[in-house]
Formats: C-alpha cells, sequence, structure tokens
C-alpha cells in the first residue's frame, strides 16, 4: 500500500517568526510610549518656563564642556508676540514694549538703566514711607509722616547739613552713571550691577545663573515697588494719611474702605 504523504506542519515552522514578530512589536510600543512620556515632560518643563520668565541656565554636556543657553521666557500678555529686540537675554524681560521705545539699541541700553535706578529708589522709598509710621504706629518713636518730613526741623541737623550729605553720597554715583550713559564703558566695565569697586557683599562672584536670578527678582520686586510708589502718592492726596492707616482702615472695613467707595470729586481733587 503507498502511504499518502503527510502535509508539513507549517506551525513549528512559524512560531519563532510568530515571537520575534511580538517581541518587534512590543519594542515598538515601549518606544512610542517612551516618546510620549518625553513630549509630556518637555511640555511641561516648556509650560513652566513660558511663567518664570527668560533665564539662562548652564549645564554640563556629555564631555564635561559647560554650555550655556536662554530659555523660554515668559510674555506680558498670553499669546502676544514679542519685539524681535526683546529677546530673553535682559532681567524681567517679558516682551513689554507697546510703544516701540527700545527698537535703538542705545536707547534700549539707557531704558534699561533708568527703570533699574527709578525701581531702586522706589523700594527704598517705600521702605522710607512705610517704616517711620510703623515705628509711630507701634509706640516705638514718634516720627512725621512722608509728606511732612521735609517740614520737619531735626535738632541734630538742619535742611542745609542734610542738603549737602546728600549731595556728596548721590552725587559721586549719579555722575559716573551720568557720564557713562552717552559713552557706555567709559566710567567702567559695570556702573549699574555690583562689581568691581562697590560690591560690599561679594554678589558679583556668584555663578551666572544665580546672579540672573538675583537681577530677575530685583527688577521684579523694583516694578511693584514703582507701582506702590504711586498708590501711596494717590492714597496721600486722595484721604490725607500714610500707607499704614489706609490698609488699617481697609482691613476694618473692606467692604466700605475701597478706592471705589470714594466720592469722585474727593478722589479726583476739587
Amino acid at each position: 500500500a503507498i502511504t499518502p504523504l503527510r502535509p508539513p506542519h507549517h506551525s513549528v515552522g512559524l512560531r519563532p517568526c510568530k515571537q520575534a514578530l511580538q517581541s518587534t512589536t512590543m519594542a515598538a510600543a515601549a518606544l512610542s510610549m517612551r516618546a510620549a512620556l518625553s513630549s509630556v515632560v518637555a511640555s511641561t518643563n516648556a509650560s513652566r518656563s513660558s511663567f518664570a520668565g527668560s533665564r539662562i541656565v548652564n549645564a554640563k554636556a556629555t564631555n564635561g564642556a559647560k554650555v550655556s543657553m536662554v530659555g523660554a521666557k515668559g510674555s506680558w500678555l498670553p499669546g502676544s508676540t514679542a519685539p524681535a529686540y526683546l529677546d530673553g537675554s535682559l532681567p524681567g524681560d517679558v516682551g513689554f514694549d507697546p510703544l516701540g521705545l527700545g527698537e535703538d539699541p542705545e536707547s534700549l541700553a539707557w531704558y534699561v538703566k533708568a527703570e533699574l535706578v527709578h525701581a531702586r529708589f522706589a523700594m527704598l522709598g517705600l521702605v522710607g514711607v512705610v517704616t517711620p509710621e510703623l515705628l509711630t504706629n507701634t509706640g516705638y518713636l514718634d516720627l512725621p509722616l512722608w509728606f511732612d518730613a521735609g517740614a520737619v526741623k531735626f535738632s541734630w541737623a538742619d535742611a542745609g547739613s542734610l542738603f549737602f550729605v546728600q549731595l556728596i553720597l548721590m552725587g559721586w554715583a549719579e555722575m559716573r552713571r551720568y557720564y557713562d550713559s552717552p559713552i557706555p564703558g567709559s566710567e567702567g566695565d559695570n556702573t549699574v550691577y555690583p562689581g568691581g569697586i562697590f560690591d560690599p557683599l561679594g554678589f558679583a562672584k556668584y555663578d551666572e545663573t544665580r546672579l540672573y536670578d538675583l537681577k530677575t527678582k530685583e527688577i521684579a520686586n523694583g516694578r511693584l515697588a514703582m507701582v506702590a510708589m504711586a498708590g501711596v502718592y494717590a492714597q496721600a492726596k486722595t484721604t490725607g494719611v500714610g500707607p499704614v492707616a489706609n490698609l488699617t482702615a481697609h482691613l476694618a472695613d473692606p467692604w466700605h474702605t475701597t478706592v471705589v467707595t470714594l466720592e469722585p470729586a474727593r478722589f479726583f481733587g476739587n
């Protein structure tokens, strides 16, 4: 008898191919998941950077070299496009220049210095406005309000002596800054930030990243202080008292002691 030939068992030969296909599929899925996670992390970091503002980040490459790069900066108005000359390299840069004052590089450098100086004066002025009123209200000292201080005659010094001391202390620094403005660097490499002959706290010794963060915090607090000083002026004109008294009155009756409860004639003046 002739025994018929049995067809070959293909499953035996296809099993290794099936296993290889499954391994390839699993590897591809793992790579896809890894890429998706990387995309989520990158998106999260970019979102954080947009709120944190522009900053310089120093990192070390795989070969040990130091890399400096500028991260994504925030925007003063979400969805707006910052001017090309505001590239995020300046501390506190949020792309705000609706009047185009910084289009000229020389003008931009001047405005940066002017804003920083005014911010520092505002921070010092706000401390000088609030501190005497706090010391008087707590009973430690009996000092005049900030808008009455100029008319007070001190027993330890007259107005002429105080003016002369102020002229000496501020005149030298202000004149250096004034002469450096038309010719940057003529009065030294750094006339704005600590460094050189004036660096009592050693800020210039910090690394680039930390120093940039300090500059950003300084200009942010300075801008807030300038807005606060504008409020102090308006409150003094409107209420005739200091900012501490205004704040105390508002906290005691927050729903009835606000800027919107004042009569228009009283708010804008007669």
